[in-house]
């Protein structure tokens, strides 16, 4: 019971500690919007602490099933401080900032090809943008796109070298997929596999379709800039963390179908009936 309060603690201190790394980085960060970010950080650290805390499952996919969610954590710890480093590198030209600047800057150039995610954000931007400012909202799109392809890299390799999810012991749906309901109707694996293809579809979209939906609504609505160092931190932010964890979720998916499927042709084959 105490590993668990306290590894809950931890992964609460964590969560809540990244999402105030913008405000504790970047200068002149007003107070409005510093207790913004006070406020919804201690909601996320409530909710994960409580999360882990608990022994029944709540709302967190995969959460005896590491190292999913901690490879998630790493990829949305390393978008942000990156991104808030290269940002603010033009206020406090440390050393550390400047190399991360120069990094995104050649990864961004390199990944900014015609009808590329990173070329459709850069194009959603107003077209009086300075030259400065498509900079540096090409660099922070840049780092945290190629952030999330070293990330679905990483977990396709963790999960075949370690056998995920049962590389360490057996795997229980209803602790790890809780808003999947086995017993709704049909057949589990055809389920699973249905929603794991809708999750890679979506996760490959989305980064096409926020740029796109972004650009409609400065058509039609409130121009959106990104100028406020904040908002492009947190606006690039979801757009390159969800299609990751979307594919990742997808890729998982599909993994415990095959699981499922190959335990039934085993028991199938030892004269058992299928579960």
């Amino acid at each position: 019971m105490f590993t668990r309060l306290a590894g809950a603690l931890l992964r609460a201190i964590m969560i809540g500690f990244t999402m105030c790394i913008p405000a504790l980085m970047l200068p002149h960060t007003n107070v409005d919007t510093a207790q913004i970010i006070a406020l919804v950080a201690f909601f996320g650290a409530a909710l994960t602490f409580f999360e882990y805390a608990s022994v029944y499952p709540g709302l967190v996919e995969f959460r005896d099933a590491p190292p999913f969610n901690r490879i998630r954590f790493s990829a949305l710890f390393l978008m942000i401080l990156l991104m808030s480093a290269a940002i603010e590198a033009q206020y406090e030209p440390s050393t550390f900032n400047l190399l991360i600047e120069v990094l995104g800057e050649t990864i961004s150039r390199t990944l900014d090809m015609p009808y590329s995610p990173v070329r459709l954000f850069l194009l959603a931007l107003p077209e009086y943008s300075s030259p400065a400012h498509i900079e540096t909202v090409r660099t922070a799109v840049g780092i945290s796109y190629f952030i999330t392809i070293i990330t679905l890299v990483y977990f396709v390799i963790s999960m075949r070298l370690r056998n995920w999810p049962v590389g360490k012991g057996t795997f229980n749906v209803w602790v790890n997929l809780p808003t999947f309901d086995p017993t709704a109707g049909g057949d589990v694996v055809e389920r699973l596999r249905r929603d794991s293809w809708f999750n890679v579809a979506l996760g490959f979209l989305l980064p096409f379709f926020v740029p796109a939906g972004i650009k409609l609504i400065s058509m039609n609505f409130s121009v959106i800039t990104l100028e406020n160092p904040h908002a492009l931190i947190w606006t690039v932010t979801a757009w390159a963390f969800l299609p990751v964890s979307l594919f990742m979720r997808g890729i998982a998916m599909g993994r415990v179908a095959t699981m499922i499927e190959a335990k039934r042709r085993a028991q199938e084959g030892a004269g058992f009936a299928p579960a």
